[in-house]
């Protein structure tokens, strides 16, 4: 009954918020850099669920996920991994001040744009990309769901839609 329930809070939130074309496949691999120039490998999560958001420091949506992120982090702990990911014009410095001004716990990586360009199937005809934008990455290593974040459906928290993402892949994993 509460896996059932589960489901359809997470198709319900999946469908308000625009599921698209850009999940139900094997999620690219990459490795990157943090600001520290420590690197992190996705293929390292295997088995993992992971939740990756791409981001920009500047973007207002995005400085309130890093809250919900926490909050979802601390919420599942070790059962799943969170990365964020930005791109150029941010640098060590902008992301030092996002991970301190925000309490960011999880790793913020860097892109030069090829890791993102695959995640959004990107070309020159196709080249907008809305921020934040969440990809669910289940434990086999395939995005299951993904949407670009924008404000959350009357009587709906950002953590509450988030969660109920996350929980069928966990239920599906034996993580849970």
């Amino acid at each position: 009954m509460v896996r059932q329930f589960a489901c359809i809070i997470a198709l319900a939130a999946t469908s308000l918020l625009g599921q698209n074309a850009l999940s139900n496949r094997r999620a690219p691999s990459f490795t990157l850099p943090d600001w520290h120039i420590n690197y992190f490998d996705l293929l390292d999560y295997r088995g993992k669920v992971v939740v990756i958001e791409i981001m920009s420091t500047t973007c207002p949506h995005c400085q309130g996920m890093a809250a919900t992120l926490e909050k979802v982090s601390a919420h599942y702990g070790t059962k799943i991994a969170i990365l964020s990911v930005v791109l150029p014009p941010d640098n060590q410095s902008t992301v030092r001040q996002f991970i301190q001004k925000y309490n960011v716990t999880h790793p913020v990586l860097f892109d030069c744009g090829q890791m993102t360009e695959s995640y959004f199937k990107a070309t020159p005809e196709n080249a907008h990309i809305d921020l934040p934008h969440l990809f669910f990455i289940d434990a086999a290593g395939m995005i299951r769901s993904d949407f670009t974040w924008t404000q959350p459906p009357e009587g709906k928290s950002e953590e509450s839609i988030v969660n109920a993402a996350i929980d069928p892949l966990l239920a599906g994993s034996g993580s849970r």
